[in-house]
């Protein structure tokens, strides 16, 4: 979206990265809406589909239904499901390698950086803008480390620790999805008295666990599995916006075995698998990864004892990347030393992006400051009505000012994070909340 403001105040592109690896990013071209006050109106907004993704030719898709209804149990209790799950894997990077061949070789994010300074040089700019979701910010950081001067205004909001890319990150992650997933089980609880679910949060938790156990080999509708129902759940883990629904459906299920919320929540066929193999076809080759599976299962078993929601899913969903056909790559030295300034955004309990990520990229990037949202769960959650972190947003937009930066390794501005709901029937969502749904939408590409 062009810029409305008068040609003489224009501040030039900004381009904005969903993330994913795999989000599709053409409707971000109207991201400059949600900023307040008119601060991104002096800016051309551009939405781009990275290689390989959505209106990017070729247009990446392995097994359209590899994350689809009933599948075998994350948790490996036994060897069939095991051997059932390494089969899935190695077809799924079999199938990759039959439809994209030479493809697989170039889709690290050193190339989409690339695609990056491309845009800029068609664009005829001496400069871009960045904002920066989640894998947006590791891209943004890799460019900036290999341009660092055609960089100008830059928002990382969800920052990717570039120390950890990428198997070793997807570990952190599951330790921190069960941080996050325990604060959802305690709101829950608050509200029993709209969930009937428990009045702890403990009691939700076993609730949970014990609808899983019902659902293995007997699933709801026919459709609905163990491996769905962690699937929706962590939705929760990643963001607060969607936190009514899924209590909502679980409740209605649990009480009344109505499973069509829970269908419904999940999605219907057909399926779109874009997003899974773009997301393997970056991190599989990124850096490198492990082709022991005796050293994988060992790994995630120990990960599974130690946080038990989200580590056998996560393993599954990267798993393909144990025959992954694509040539790996070494992940870069990231530097941010020669950009002039940058603004950090992160939740101290962001699951998917932990709070020792954005630390890291602090340290990496010596003219950036950062903003906790400060005891918060949602991934990626700026421009979301916190004043305290929108108002620096618009102002680092207008004028390119930040707030000091401190001496120590901690956030520079410590604000509230986005809020968790208060529970009201679905007939009685306010306009507010559908508003914070429509932004919500944006942040629905799932990135792990």
């Amino acid at each position: 979206m062009a810029h409305t403001s008068p040609d003489a105040a224009s501040q030039g592109p900004m381009l904005v990265n969903p993330g994913g690896p795999g989000g599709a990013g053409l409707q971000y071209s109207i991201f400059g809406q949600f900023v307040p006050d008119g601060a991104g109106d002096t800016y051309d907004w551009i939405g781009f589909d990275p290689r390989g993704v959505g209106a990017s030719e070729p247009s990446l898709s392995c097994v359209p239904d590899f994350d689809g209804y009933d599948r075998p149990d994350y948790v490996p209790i036994n060897h069939s499901i095991e051997r059932a799950w390494l089969t899935r894997s190695k077809d799924y990077a079999d199938a990759c390698e039959a439809n994209a061949g030479p493809l697989l070789d170039h889709m690290t994010t050193v190339e989409a950086a690339l695609d990056l300074e491309s845009v800029r040089k068609a664009l005829g700019a001496e400069q871009l803008n960045y904002y920066g979701f989640s894998y947006g910010t590791y891209l943004g950081q890799v460019y900036a480390t290999m341009f660092p001067d055609r960089l100008r205004r830059v928002i990382f909001d969800g920052n990717v620790d570039p120390t950890s890319v990428w198997y070793r990150s997807n570990l952190e992650q599951n330790v921190a999805f069960e941080r996050a997933i325990t604060v959802y089980f305690d709101w829950i609880a608050r509200h029993d008295d709209v969930y009937h679910l428990g009045t702890t949060g403990g009691a939700v938790e076993r609730r949970y666990y014990a609808e899983k156990a019902r659902l293995s080999g007997n699933p709801a509708g026919g459709i609905i599995g163990p491996d769905e129902l962690s699937d929706l759940f962590l939705q929760a883990g990643y963001y607060v916006y969607g936190w009514e629904d899924v209590a909502e459906a679980f409740a209605g299920w649990v009480s009344d075995r109505d499973w069509e919320p829970l269908r419904d929540l999940y999605g219907s066929p057909p399926f779109d698998d874009n997003g899974h193999a773009v997301y393997l076809a970056v991190v599989c080759t990124d850096a490198p990864w492990t082709r022991s599976y005796p050293r994988y299962r060992m790994t995630n078993w120990v990960s599974h004892f130690r946080a038990p929601f989200a580590s056998w899913g996560n393993a599954w969903f990267n798993s393909p990347c144990l025959t992954w056909p694509g040539r790996s790559s070494r992940p870069t030295n990231v530097d941010g030393s020669g950009v002039d300034s940058a603004l950090l955004i992160n939740e101290t309990l962001d699951a998917a992006t932990p709070f020792t990520g954005a630390l890291e990229v602090r340290d990496r990037f010596p003219n950036s400051v950062l903003i906790e949202g400060v005891g918060g769960t949602t991934h990626s959650g700026s421009l979301s009505g916190v004043a305290c972190t929108d108002d620096i947003i618009v102002e680092y937009l207008r004028s390119g000012t930040l707030p000091a930066r401190g001496s120590a390794r901690a956030a520079d501005v410590r604000c509230d994070p986005v809020p968790q709901p208060e529970p009201q029937p679905a007939a009685q969502r306010t306009l507010d909340q559908d508003q914070s749904d429509q932004r919500a939408e944006f942040a629905a590409t799932v990135p792990r």
